[in-house]
């Protein structure tokens, strides 16, 4: 297993993941916002095995500011964005790995205070492992029948 930095010749393979996940954890809807984030985050990383290519992906990035002033409205926050795993292997553990190495270098750089996440409900317990707190749930938040749940 190896995490290593995205680079723009992963993109293909990083849609290739989105695919195999919709329309379970993603809307098609969804995907100009993917592709707009593969574009233009700087720390977004990809999980390749031997003889699998790249398996997974995701990042983080720095909170925008909030204009409703919610939670997400300071520079010290890190948002976790579009982690992912390829749907054929779900529950291998390439997820916690993809998930405890953003989690380390984000505890690493001394501008973070707090990390924050928008998922679906159905991740809940998987990122409840990791220590995150339900904030806030939306309907229909990220797609219609894509609830938002913030933690």
């Amino acid at each position: 297993m190896h995490l290593r930095p995205y680079t723009p010749a992963d993109r293909e393979a990083c849609l290739a993941l989105f695919a195999s996940n919709v329309p379970d954890y993603f809307a098609q809807i969804e995907r100009d916002d993917f592709i707009d984030t593969l574009d233009n985050i700087d720390d977004y990383f990809v999980l390749e095995l031997d003889g699998e290519g790249v398996v997974a992906c995701g990042g983080y990035a720095t909170a925008r500011p909030d204009p409703d002033g919610g939670p997400q409205s300071n520079a010290d926050l890190a948002v976790l964005c579009w982690g992912m795993v390829r749907r054929d292997l779900h529950r291998r553990g390439l997820g916690e790995r993809l998930l405890s190495e953003r989690l380390r270098r984000i505890d690493a750089d001394p501008a973070y205070t707090a990390v924050v996440i928008e998922t679906l409900p159905r991740c809940r317990d998987f990122f409840a492992r990791h220590g995150f707190v339900t904030t806030r749930e939306q309907a229909d938040g990220f797609a219609p029948g894509y609830d938002l749940m913030a933690m």
